[in-house]
């Protein structure tokens, strides 16, 4: 059998190959609530033979969207629908995982396809927050920079979203700290220009981060595993790095952080990002050599040979995958076929199942 649909064992759980359907946002919900089209947006995939589902980027408060159509977990009344859809995704045999994000000063903005643009209070937006009070895009509303105080509760905030995620059936979480987003804006010292606890030195940086894993892990049951998501580099000099990112995955392994998820970029809208086929996954591999902790590449990865060697060549543990999984549900399917696996399918479609040409 290839490595890409070998198991892969996560304490608890066993997932049943190495494909994993990266959180990607969908931007149709409303209050936070998901609905039908979360339900088969996500079990096509499950159907379609990843191991591991991971839910879109999900908000632990109402200000922490992206758009207003975002996802949350912010309140219990969130979780009947969400038990809906980590149901079905276990039938069909994979693992339902979510994202837990806050967007920081990159929320309050309209939907991709409607722009994309800064929502002010009177366009249905709020005030964003964020470690110091520095826009995303310099015309942008500048947020507003986080008291102690609210820093706390934030942190509250993600220790309670995980409870309500084991509640909903999530058997993993993942904790958003890349693409410029709340955790990774304190990361990054071109965002974070604090002078307290929070800010500063590499420590400072990283507390926020840190402490959200703590309170994390205090919720989540030991036998089920916790992934964080960061980027890499911020792609800008000065700004966050490789070096920085293999040093916090170091800690993170202490903290009982099973995989470290390795995107890139986001923090800056003037990084140059040379991206192409597979052009994250150098990240993953210095990340699992140097820091000692299991990794996932993600990145434009399309077909089932560069998968299986990213593998091969022990770049990474997991393989994330995003748009295209988006283009065919089914790419696992078709993947194994093509590595000369043989792999369940459902039996609703196995008279579709021949050997490709």
């Amino acid at each position: 059998m290839s490595l890409l649909f070998s198991p892969y064992k996560l304490r608890s759980l066993t997932l049943r190959n190495r494909i994993v359907v990266s959180p990607m946002c969908q931007y149709s919900g409303e209050d936070g609530f998901a609905n039908d089209w979360h339900l088969v947006h996500l079990g096509t995939r499950a159907t379609g033979g990843a191991a591991l589902v991971i839910q879109e980027a999900t908000a632990v408060t109402p200000e922490g969207r992206i758009s207003p159509q975002d996802l949350g977990i912010w309140k219990d009344e969130h979780i009947d629908k969400l038990k809906s859809i980590t149901g079905f995704i276990h039938s069909q045999g994979a693992v339902a995982g979510i994202q837990l994000a806050h967007a920081g000063r990159k929320a309050s903005t309209a939907r991709p396809w409607e722009g994309g643009k800064q929502l002010n209070t009177a366009m249905g937006g709020w005030t964003s927050v964020a470690p110091s009070a520095i826009p995303f895009y310099e015309n942008d509303i500048a947020p507003e920079a986080l008291s102690e105080t609210a820093i706390e509760e934030l942190i509250q905030a993600f220790g309670d979203a995980a409870s309500r995620a084991l509640k909903a059936g999530y058997k993993l979480v993942e904790i958003h700290a890349a693409h410029g987003y709340l955790i990774h804006e304190f990361l990054s010292p071109l965002s974070n220009q604090r002078t307290d606890q929070w800010g500063g030195s590499f420590e400072n940086r990283t507390r926020f981060l840190l402490r959200i894993v703590d309170a994390v892990r205090k919720v989540w049951p030991d036998e089920l595993p916790l992934f964080v998501r960061i980027s890499a580099t911020d792609w800008v000099e000065g700004g966050w790095d490789l070096e920085s990112s293999v040093k916090l995955a170091a800690i993170l392994k202490e903290k009982d952080v099973d995989l470290v998820d390795c995107s890139s970029g986001g923090l800056a809208p003037n990084a140059i990002i040379p991206a192409g086929p597979g052009y994250q996954v150098g990240f993953a591999e210095t990340i699992r050599k140097e820091a000692g902790i299991a990794t996932g590449a993600v990145g434009i990865i399309v077909t089932a040979a560069q998968a299986e060697a990213i593998l091969e060549e022990g770049k990474a543990d997991l393989i994330f995958m995003a748009r295209e999984l988006l283009r065919n549900p089914y790419f696992p399917l078709e993947a194994a076929q093509q590595l000369g696996d043989e792999i369940e399918w459902p039996a609703q479609y196995a008279r579709a199942r021949r050997p490709l040409k």
